[in-house]
């Protein structure tokens, strides 16, 4: 136990320090099993530190499952309970480690990724979309993520992102726009996104960026998101 309480103290340091993201080795270096716990735990701390948490998350469970196949499935299929509502969990920064482990790991990627996007397809049926609002905003932001990395998994989910444009939750509708601008772009998504830039949202969205959470607008984020569709076509 107190070898355990230990192992967490420098595992919170580690992640508080500013050369952070220098320590993510020494995480990957040791026991995934045991680091899995804290760092979960630390995802309920919010701000940079829930980020960080995820980020080294993503690296020890993809170290796992390197080693383990089946102890990475069983980490993340926790996630996935922590994500139900019959587990009496919110969820917080669950999504941000799932994006984290299945960008970093080739397999999980392939065999959980639909998991993922599953939180933001709104099917009307029996189905896993995140019908909290707040949560769901990070269930956006993991969609994007997992697309910087692996945008081939994430194509499926652009018809949803699209839709989240005009999520009833208005931050929401910011982070399918930052979503939409890790992915080749769609005609489709052209209007949505000028509508609500032209809204002049002032809602804001904290959206981390790989280094730290920033907050953007949502008119922001679309407008970056409409640049990106411009771009990328005349490119």
């Amino acid at each position: 136990m107190a070898r355990m309480r230990t192992w967490k103290i420098q595992l919170k340091q580690w992640l508080e320090s500013p050369d952070w993201r220098e320590r993510l080795s020494d995480i990957a270096a040791q026991n995934g099993r045991e680091t899995v716990g804290p760092l979960l735990s630390f995802l309920l701390l919010g701000g940079d530190m829930t980020a960080r948490a995820a980020v080294g998350a993503g690296v020890a469970v993809a170290e796992v499952a390197e080693r383990d196949p089946d102890a990475a499935r069983n980490i993340l299929r926790r996630l996935m309970w922590h994500m139900n509502e019959e587990s009496g969990n919110i969820g917080w920064g669950i999504p941000q480690a799932f994006a984290e482990i299945l960008a970093r790991s080739p397999r999980m990627a392939l065999e959980f990724h639909r998991v993922l996007l599953s939180y933001i397809m709104d099917t009307g049926r029996d189905d896993n979309f995140c019908d909290h609002d707040v949560l769901r905003r990070s269930c956006f932001w993991a969609v994007g993520r997992l697309a910087q990395d692996r945008p081939d998994l994430c194509g499926p989910a652009i018809p949803w992102l699209i839709r989240g444009l005009a999520d009833q939750d208005i931050p929401c509708r910011g982070m399918a726009a930052w979503a939409l601008t890790q992915l080749p772009p769609v005609f489709e998504a052209v209007p949505p996104l000028r509508r609500l830039a032209e809204s002049g949202s002032e809602d804001v969205c904290p959206v981390f960026d790989g280094v730290a959470v920033r907050e953007q607008t949502v008119a922001e984020l679309a407008r970056r998101a409409l640049a990106h569709q411009a771009e990328t076509r005349c490119s």
